[in-house]
């Protein structure tokens, strides 16, 4: 190995902004079929200054400070906006990034560990971006003009609920319209921001704001709706936009080398947690307990037990059961992103839902919801498999999707995998 790839370095660096390059060829770190990390050539295909890690597709900044916290005198405003929120949010804007790169036979390797980790990133960034364009259809246009901003081992505190900054997670944080890889320090699998399935997770979020949320900062179902005592609504929104974010990072894994993997988490995350949110698992299925939970609990108290996730894990195992069972999986991946924002008439997405709704949340429900997708999906053994799901395990009255003028077939009347509980 030789270090011929800093006189390339100081050529980025001198340069007045970067300049697009032909596909770079790197070394990252990418699952095996033996369920380990190996390191493996990839090649960044979007990467236009490859020593600050900066493309098309996201720009890494290190060093930054975010910092949320109620008592916050920045946030006390009357007439804040939602860009001045975030402003008052950013302590720290940061820098770029610095990776160090060794080359060998045109092949770019990282020189230390967290080169290794930018680089994996990044790619992980770049394989999200496919997909969404690819099997979720939506066209290179809509992701914008600008990179996605990732703040990487960023110091993000969200004070109300701990003065210490986040550790061993990565996120999408809607108000800055950011993401976040935060130092690690307890997890001691492998790290977030290499894991494929937990980064197309993330970045499924971002997807989903865009396009349910119009790319809000402060997305009025979760400000206006959740501000209330029961948010039947605003509970049920963030349930869908975890179990989407589950299915599409599935997805994602369905893209790779190793092949469709539902326990994506498996390789970061403990047994339980990964198992709790096995797509593979049939028998996940809404119980009463959980069901008057969304329907009469506040948005903290449903969030603050997790049961976000709960539900979304339900929604995630029906989708995949339905797509799986059919061999249609992309088709219905398909369906699904389109059924965020459709302004076709008589066809509401889920952002026209929500407008249609308005103030009264209670009609943003399981029911208005399952007939959402189910009416974006045009294949009939497709359409039927999705009906039975999601009526057997979201516990919906086939009475509420079947019949004349609904949106489900005849043949459709749910499945017996689960018990039904009272209306």
């Amino acid at each position: 190995m030789h270090r011929s790839a800093i006189a390339a370095a100081l050529l980025l660096l001198t340069a007045c902004e970067p300049v697009p390059q032909d596909p770079v060829r790197v070394r990252a770190l990418v699952l095996s079929g033996n369920g380990s990390y190996v390191t493996q050539e990839v090649t960044l295909n979007t990467i236009t200054d490859i020593i600050h890690m900066e493309g098309s597709v996201a720009k890494l900044i290190g060093g930054a400070r975010i910092v949320l916290d109620s008592a916050d005198p920045e946030l006390q405003v009357p007439t804040l906006t939602e860009e001045g929120f975030a402003n008052a949010l950013i302590k720290s804007d940061g820098r770029p990034v610095t990776a160090n790169w060794i080359e060998q036979d045109g092949v770019l390797w990282p020189a230390d560990f967290h080169t290794w980790n930018l680089a994996t990133t990044y790619y992980n960034f770049e394989k999200a971006r496919e997909y969404f364009n690819t099997v979720g259809n939506i066209p290179q246009a809509d992701f914008g003009k600008d990179p996605a901003t990732v703040y990487y081992f960023a110091d993000f505190t969200l004070k109300d609920s701990n003065p210490e900054p986040i550790k061993d997670n990565a996120l999408w944080f809607a108000p800055t319209q950011s993401f976040m890889v935060v130092p690690f320090d307890e997890l001691q699998k492998a790290p977030l921001a290499i894991n494929s399935g937990v980064m197309a997770h993330e970045y499924s979020h971002m997807i989903f704001n865009l396009k349910v949320y119009g790319s809000r900062r402060l997305p009025p179902p979760i400000t206006e709706w959740g501000a209330v005592g029961t948010s039947p609504g605003a509970n049920l929104i963030k349930a869908l936009d975890e179990g989407l974010a589950d299915y599409h990072g599935y997805g994602v894994t369905c893209k790779s080398a190793t092949g469709c993997d539902p326990r994506f988490l498996r390789t970061s995350f403990e047994d339980k947690l990964s198992n709790d949110r096995d797509l593979s698992k049939s028998d996940r299925c809404m119980d009463l307990g959980l069901r008057n939970s969304l329907q009469n609990s506040g948005l903290g108290t449903f969030s603050g037990q997790g049961l976000e996730y709960k539900l979304g894990s339900i929604l995630a195992s029906a989708l995949y059961q339905a797509g799986e069972s059919t061999g249609q999986r992309e088709v219905l991946m398909r369906a699904i992103v389109s059924a965020y924002s459709d302004e076709t008439a008589n066809n509401p997405g889920l952002k026209q839902l929500i407008s249609l709704v308005g103030s009264n949340q209670t009609d943003f429900n399981l029911t208005s919801v399952s007939a959402v997708f189910i009416k974006h999906v045009t294949d009939v053994p497709l359409k039927t498999a999705l009906c039975n799901e999601l009526i057997d395990h979201l516990q919906v009255p086939a009475a509420d999707l079947v019949g004349p003028g609904l949106p489900c077939p005849a043949a459709a009347q749910g499945g017996n995998t689960c018990t039904r509980i009272n209306p």
